[in-house]
């Protein structure tokens, strides 16, 4: 119902054959595959590629996680999960890897724009520059930085960290 056009395949062996012929503008998998795990398959593919990647899991396990996330996926859901979520957080890291295509706007400044000294966040469309240097960031760290620049000097715990980054209003 939103419009995108999607491919799916039955291993990971498969996944990554067809990702490499056939790259598409975002990938969704889970960590847990037949003939190449998720995060094998991760591996290969940012040896060729920085496809926006999204993990599915039904592990809640933390360094799982971590792991994924320093190797280069952009964001981890754990099953089960509302659709909705899912779809929300496809737009965002499509919106943001669109915006790197793009050169930044010379216009009026947007008032989605957060200005914090050198750092400059675009909330529209989830991008971030640090003195005029574009910063690449996942969803989750992109939503954490800008819970924290919204009350610069007020101190956040993890929970509410947590709660910004994975509420349903991504």
């Amino acid at each position: 119902t939103e419009g995108y056009r999607v491919e799916s395949y039955t291993d990971g062996a498969s996944a990554l054959k067809g990702l490499t012929l056939h790259p598409p503008h975002l990938a969704i998998f889970d960590i847990k595959m037949p003939r190449m795990d998720g995060m094998e398959l991760l591996r290969r593919l940012r040896q060729k590629s920085d496809l926006p990647v999204i993990f599915l899991t039904s592990k809640d396990d933390e360094i799982d996680e971590l792991f994924g996330l320093k190797m280069g996926a952009d964001d981890f859901i754990t099953k089960p999960f509302p659709q909705r979520l899912l779809i929300e957080r496809v737009k965002a890291i499509l919106r943001r890897s669109n915006a790197r295509n793009q050169p930044l706007s010379t216009g009026t400044s947007s008032t989605s724009s957060l200005k914090r000294g050198d750092l400059v966040m675009d909330q529209e469309r989830h991008t971030c520059t640090w003195k005029d240097k574009p910063v690449i960031l996942t969803v989750t760290e992109f939503l954490i930085l800008q819970t924290l620049a919204q009350r610069p000097g007020v101190v956040k715990s993890r929970d509410a960290l947590m709660d910004a980054a994975y509420s349903d209003q991504v």
